[in-house]
């Protein structure tokens, strides 16, 4: 199937809902999703941002921009993963945890506007990851159109670029609780330390950036545009003074770089 059939087919998988709310991240996936969801239902779709410690200030203004720009109805809702049983010790289903508190809060504000169903943006490429997150969406019988269309990650971004979507090239991101190893404890202090650090490397020219919490080490993964900056002395030493301020004593650079999922890699 080449990319314009899955594109039509996305479009028609989501005329067949007649009525929808998104879960919008403001990320590519969710950008492109609720982009054609809107393009396709109008005023029938809604747009719905969980607000939360592990969630930056950035990317909800960018959400609700976008959502401006378009003249979508956005509705914002506090979904405080720390208030949740469990999820600070960091379980292994720490997303599980999370998506299923989501859902209930967004199905809740469906129901109050009167739509149908709820989608998620997630891709065909994550069916390739560990994502726990996953079984909230299929318990809570949540729509996800790009993978049920079959479109990758790549795909998305061409298609973004061909709309003039401002987050084609968007760095991928993921919610601020997924920089901590699996049983390390989790604290909205913790939480903003990895805020600043990330905050401090984007301001400083890196696009794609994870602030790995190892305690009092931070582990930074980055690209080959990252490491090309990191090879300027006074760019490592800034970063060692501010990362130092922030609260961490031992700094490292990662020399796999960025990938998705690195915390899953101490998962048999």
């Amino acid at each position: 199937m080449n990319l314009e059939e899955k594109y039509e087919n996305l479009k028609k998988y989501i005329a067949d809902l007649e009525s929808l709310a998104i879960a919008f991240s403001g990320g590519v996936d969710s950008t492109f999703l609720l982009k054609v969801a809107h393009d396709v239902l109008g005023d029938k779709v809604i747009a719905v941002t969980a607000r939360s410690c592990s969630f930056p200030q950035r990317e909800l203004n960018e959400a609700a921009a976008f959502c401006k720009k378009e003249n979508i109805r956005h509705i914002i809702c506090d979904s405080e993963e720390l208030n949740i049983e469990g999820f600070s010790h960091n379980p292994v289903n720490r997303c599980y945890l999370c998506k299923s508190e989501l859902f209930s809060k967004i199905r809740a504000v469906a129901d109050e506007n009167g739509i149908k169903h709820i989608a998620e943006g997630s891709n065909i490429d994550d069916n390739g990851d560990f994502r726990p997150g996953l079984k909230a969406v299929d318990e809570w019988k949540i729509k996800s159109p790009l993978r049920h269309s079959k479109l990758t990650k790549s795909e998305i971004r061409i298609l973004s670029k061909n709309f003039g979507l401002p987050t084609w090239d968007k760095q991928s991101f993921a919610c601020l609780a997924s920089r901590f190893p699996y049983g390390q404890e989790i604290t909205r202090e913790k939480l903003a330390m990895i805020d600043k650090a990330e905050q401090f490397l984007l301001d400083m020219g890196l696009k794609q950036v994870r602030v790995r919490h190892h305690g009092n080490l931070a582990r930074i993964e980055t690209d080959e545009k990252g490491f090309n900056i990191f090879m300027d002395k006074n760019k490592r030493e800034q970063t060692y003074k501010k990362f130092n301020e922030i609260g961490f004593i031992y700094i490292s650079l990662d020399i796999l770089g960025y990938r998705t999922g690195s915390m899953n890699e101490t998962l048999t």
